[in-house]
């Protein structure tokens, strides 16, 4: 079921609120692969599993309450992209743990670009879209440098988190560009209104 008829500022507030439960997640993510996941290479396991299937149900979630999956057909390949990623990285334990570089290398390529190809297409009607966008072209820019690594002695999740941290700061800038420009609008009318 899609919610296609929520108002501007219905769609506006939940993008608001996307945005940040995207960030409080990941700066908690990044939170965990800099402390605990560094002495326990189970839980950095679980992290590199967690990270590509709250994607994919963060954006199941951004297609369904926007219009659906006709409207949103970048979101909805983004979410099936995550989730079979999500299968690779368990895949990948079994062979070399060096090569889920590679694999998220290859998805943040292909999610940044898609990512990037949503906000052009919402840039219109939903405010933060700027930031969406830079965060797709860092995405891809950032999938590159992955897939370069890829063989390097580097801790794969405390790699990555560097990546997350900024994904986050684009989602909490986002939030807030959606937050401010709500507040702008609200004093707006009530300064119309006392015209």
């Amino acid at each position: 079921m899609s919610n296609t008829h929520l108002s501007p500022l219905q769609r506006a507030a939940w993008l608001r609120k996307l945005y940040f439960v995207r960030a409080a997640f990941s700066f908690a993510w990044v939170a965990l692969a800099f402390t605990a996941a560094k002495g326990s290479p189970a839980l950095a396991t679980a992290l590199l599993v967690v990270y590509p299937a709250w994607d994919a149900l963060a954006n199941l979630a951004d297609a369904r309450m926007t219009g659906g999956a006709k409207a949103n057909p970048t979101q909805i390949l983004n979410a099936w992209m995550s989730g079979l990623v999500t299968v690779a990285v368990i895949v990948s334990f079994a062979l070399k743990l060096q090569i889920a570089l590679v694999i998220f290398g290859g998805w943040a390529i292909a999610s940044g670009l898609l990512q990037l190809a949503t906000a052009i297409r919402r840039r219109k009607g939903d405010r933060g879209q700027w930031v969406m966008m830079l965060s797709g072209a860092q995405s891809a820019l950032a999938g590159g440098f992955f897939v370069a690594q890829q063989g390097s002695a580097a801790p794969v999740v405390q790699t990555l988190a560097g990546y997350a941290a900024v994904g986050a700061v684009y989602f909490l800038i986002s939030g807030l560009v959606i937050l401010l420009r709500r507040a702008k609008d609200e004093a707006g009318g009530l300064a119309a209104e006392k015209a």
